[in-house]
């Protein structure tokens, strides 16, 4: 090998290497931004919660540098296979992780609008929900890391769990609805609540499938996913 094709391979590599960096810190916030929302929430800390949704914006700056990053890789060493593989795979995550740090987001803004101090049930529910969830999240980023697709299996396989605890705390939450009206309005915030946490753990199963596919360049066999019991039923 010439020492040109060998600058080539570690310039590369050192690209790769940044690209890998970016979505490391971008996971790494996107988990942080889940717990500092569920601290937030359980502690009712306005404050708290205000930060958590200034701080997005760098998620969001984050996910640009990894666009620009890997455009310029694709454009600049023209990977093939494999390489081309982790690079386009890189891209999606970064979709994926934005949305998560939405979500986190999303449940930072409910905080302020849960103004009582009474006691529901389901609260106490929905931190071990934030808890398998941020779980999820954090060793999918592992799995990439290491490039690990039997990690990233695992993962997949840890998404029943969170539609469980949906679909329980969706099921409580509307039975104690029924029984004390008065609680409607902190019962539905605290349902969005759960409903993002439940798609905080779709997309880390999105994010376990491309990981998967990089680490492989095979598919992972659709899985059957937990039934929302707000979807419409029947055809």
């Amino acid at each position: 090998m010439g020492t040109g094709t060998e600058h080539t391979v570690k310039a590369f590599d050192e690209d790769i290497g940044e690209l890998r960096g970016l979505i490391s810190e971008m996971g790494g916030r996107a988990e942080s931004a889940i717990i500092a929302a569920m601290d937030a929430l359980i502690k009712r800390d306005n404050e708290a919660a205000r930060r958590i949704v200034a701080e997005d914006r760098r998620i969001d700056e984050l996910e640009s540098a990894i666009e620009k990053a890997a455009v310029r890789i694709i454009a600049l060493r023209a990977p093939m296979a494999d390489d081309l593989r982790e690079v386009v795979a890189a891209i999606k995550i970064a979709g994926v992780i934005e949305r998560i740090g939405d979500y986190a987001k999303n449940i930072a803004k409910r905080v302020p609008l849960i103004e009582s101090k009474r006691k529901i049930e389901p609260l106490s529910l929905i931190p071990a929900m934030a808890r398998t969830a941020t779980e999820m999240v954090h060793d999918v980023l592992d799995a990439y890391a290491a490039r690990d697709a039997a990690k990233a299996v695992k993962v997949v396989d840890t998404d029943h769990i969170v539609d469980d605890f949906y679909n329980s705390i969706f099921r409580t939450l509307v039975t104690f609805m029924m029984e004390n009206p008065q609680t409607i309005g902190e019962a539905a915030h605290l349902l969005f609540v759960a409903k993002n946490l439940e798609r905080v753990g779709d997309h880390a199963t999105n994010v376990a499938e491309m990981v998967y596919y990089a680490a492989t360049g095979e598919y992972l066999v659709d899985r059957e996913r937990g039934e929302d019991p707000a979807a419409p039923q029947g055809n």
